[in-house]
């Protein structure tokens, strides 16, 4: 039998497409393998109105408007806990948040993070956006700036990425860029690396490292996780679901293989040290994966971490929950490994 198998060819080798494989229905317990605080998360039922998206750009506009003011009681008791100051203002011309620690790491004084917020590209204006900034802030001892980038139907594509794109020349233009790290998550974690790609494109400095969580890098439902977690993943659930319709109206009409919206497609030589974090119920498991094997191609230092049972992006929701600090203690523990710290501080 072993002979037999040994001479058989290999999958593919003829030409003919694969048959698909039919996977019979089937119950998924949570997990005893992760904490309490997270099996909770993971038993909550699908998202709410996660197959009934807005079908107007008002709708769009009173579904972030009510996000926004749902959020903001849960974002000011965070920062709290965390012990951080929150700032609004501007800088060229875009909207920020200056996200403070109480007491910022010796070793991060002359150092700084700007974060992206997630959201599918259309939802967490303004303190919805933040949660992810004082998580890194408040564990991590970083002084973040928080981008609160445009979004339809104020501005469609590329305006979250000119947005971003404006704070981080501005910054770059009077700091050493090799101190400074970007960070971001779904929508966030792919504008972070469409960042890097227009940085290159513009002969702009490119930043110290990288923190990217579960990114949106391929929106054209590419990779495999877009099957195998489908309807596992209680956030995003499905690939026809709220955020493909989400992405499809902020790109009102682009080429969605475009790699300033689908990163995985852009020319990834030269990046900065990139970590990548998602987990195995997560809708964008793949989207995540391919971009670090393609990293790891380039000869890039590229951590992967995938974490048991989450969905899209559960590992940002609340520092109360154990492993949402073990998460932002390998971002810290990253950035710490490739930022530059020297005694400079031009950027604080």
């Amino acid at each position: 039998m072993l002979q037999a198998d040994s001479v058989r060819p290999a999958v593919g080798v003829t030409g003919a497409t694969p048959a698909p494989r039919e996977v019979p229905a089937r119950i998924l317990p949570v997990p005893g393998t992760v904490s309490p605080e997270l099996q909770a998360l993971i038993g909550a039922p699908l998202r709410s109105g996660w197959d009934t998206p807005p079908t107007t750009p008002e709708g769009w506009k009173a579904l972030a408007a009510a996000g926004l003011a749902a959020a903001r009681p849960n974002v000011a008791a965070m920062a709290a806990r965390l012990q951080v100051t929150i700032t609004p203002g501007t800088l060229a011309g875009v909207r920020i948040f200056t996200v403070t620690p109480a007491a910022i790491a010796p070793r991060n004084g002359d150092r700084l993070l700007v974060q992206i917020h997630g959201g599918c590209y259309v939802l967490n204006p303004a303190e919805a956006g933040l949660p992810e900034a004082i998580l890194i802030a408040g564990l991590g001892g970083f002084k973040v700036i928080a981008v609160d980038y445009r979004m339809p139907p104020e501005a469609y594509f590329p305006a979250a990425l000119d947005d971003a794109m404006a704070v981080w020349k501005a910054l770059s233009a009077t700091g050493d860029a090799r101190r400074m790290g970007l960070i971001g998550t779904s929508a966030g974690g792919a504008l972070v690396l469409a960042m890097a790609l227009r940085a290159k494109r513009d002969n702009v400095p490119m930043p110290g490292a990288i923190a990217s969580g579960t990114p949106m890098s391929d929106v054209t439902k590419t990779g495999d996780s877009f099957q195998t977690n489908a309807f596992v993943d209680n956030v995003l659930v499905s690939t026809d679901g709220f955020c493909d319709a989400a992405v499809r109206f902020y790109a009102n009409g682009h080429d969605l293989d475009d790699p300033l919206l689908s990163s995985v497609y852009g020319d990834m030589q030269g990046f900065s040290p990139t970590i990548l974090t998602t987990g195995t119920r997560d809708l964008l498991l793949s989207n995540t994966v391919r971009v670090h094997r393609k990293l790891r191609a380039l000869g890039i230092v590229s951590d992967l971490h995938v974490y048991e049972g989450q969905s899209h992006a559960h590992y940002g929701r609340d520092e109360r929950i154990p492993e949402t600090r073990e998460a932002f203690s390998e971002i810290t523990a990253f950035f710490d490994k490739h930022l530059v710290g020297c005694a400079d501080s031009s950027v604080r």
